[in-house]
C-alpha cells in the first residue's frame, strides 16, 4: 500500500527479543533490520490493493484508555476505513495526498456525509495523529526516514521461521522532536507488519497496533472507495 505508509502505522520496537526466536550478533543486527525493513517497504509499496483488519490500543500514562477496531481498504492510493469499534459501521474515505476526508458516520443513514479537513481535530486519533498519519504508508515513510538512526542508538533484532522482530529508537511519530522506542514484528510470509508498538523514552506504552489479517490482491471495485 502506498508510496513512501493506520490506522496505519507504520509504525517499530521494544528491547525484548521474541520468546523462541534466535537473536544474532550485534555486528549483524543492523544489516538484518535494514534488510527486513526494506522487504516490508517494498512489499507494501508494490501491493496495488489490499485489505487489513486491525486493532489499535491507545494508552494514557501507560494505562490502556481506548481500543479501536477497523478494517483498512487500499487501492492505488484510494483509502477506506470501516470501523467496528467504537463507531460500528462508520466509514472514512480519502485519497492519499488529499487535504480532506469524507465521513459516513451512520451505517443506517448512508446519505449522511461529512467533509472535513484532514487537519480537523475531529479526525485525529486518541494519540494525536491525523488520519493519514495512521495508515501504513505513513508508517513506512516514518520507518524509512528513521533507519539512519540505527547506528546511533540501541537496537535489537530476532527472528524465527515465520516472523522477524526488530526494535530501535526513533524520533517521535508526530512532531519528530523527541526520541521514542518502537518495536515491529513482520510476517515472513508476505513481509507485511503484524504488530507495531510505540513507547515513551521511559518505556511506557503509547499505542499498540495489531494487524489481525492482510488480504492481498483483493480486486476491490473502484466504486467501493466512493463515499
Amino acid at each position: 500500500m502506498v508510496r513512501c505508509y493506520v490506522w496505519f502505522l507504520i509504525f517499530v520496537l521494544l528491547m525484548v527479543p521474541a520468546g523462541n526466536g534466535v537473536s544474532i550478533t550485534e555486528g549483524a543486527e543492523m544489516d538484518q533490520i535494514m534488510d527486513v525493513a526494506q522487504k516490508m517497504i517494498s512489499a507494501v509499496n508494490h501491493a496495488d490493493d489490499f485489505i487489513s483488519a486491525a486493532e489499535i490500543l491507545y494508552y494514557k500514562k501507560g494505562i490502556e484508555e481506548q481500543r479501536f477496531r477497523f478494517t483498512f481498504y487500499y487501492k492505488r492510493g484510494k483509502i477506506r476505513v470501516t470501523f467496528s469499534r467504537p463507531y460500528p459501521g462508520a466509514n472514512v474515505f480519502y485519497t492519499r495526498g488529499d487535504t480532506y476526508v469524507v465521513i459516513k458516520p451512520f451505517r443506517f443513514l448512508p446519505m449522511v456525509r461529512l467533509r472535513l479537513s484532514i487537519y480537523n481535530p475531529l479526525v485525529r486519533t486518541p494519540s494525536g495523529q491525523r488520519i493519514d498519519q495512521a495508515d501504513m504508508g505513513y508508517l513506512l515513510g516514518f520507518l524509512s526516514k528513521n533507519l539512519p538512526l540505527l547506528g546511533q542508538r540501541e537496537h535489537k533484532f530476532v527472528e524465527d521461521e515465520t516472523q522477524a522482530e526488530f526494535s530501535f529508537w526513533a524520533q517521535d511519530y508526530l512532531e519528530g522532536t523527541q526520541l521514542e522506542r518502537y518495536r515491529v514484528i513482520v510476517s515472513k510470509g508476505n513481509w507485511f507488519p503484524v504488530r507495531v508498538e510505540r513507547y515513551t523514552a521511559e518505556g511506557k506504552p503509547i499505542e499498540i497496533l495489531l494487524f489481525k489479517d492482510h488480504t492481498l490482491n483483493s480486486h476491490l471495485d473502484d466504486r467501493f472507495f466512493t463515499p
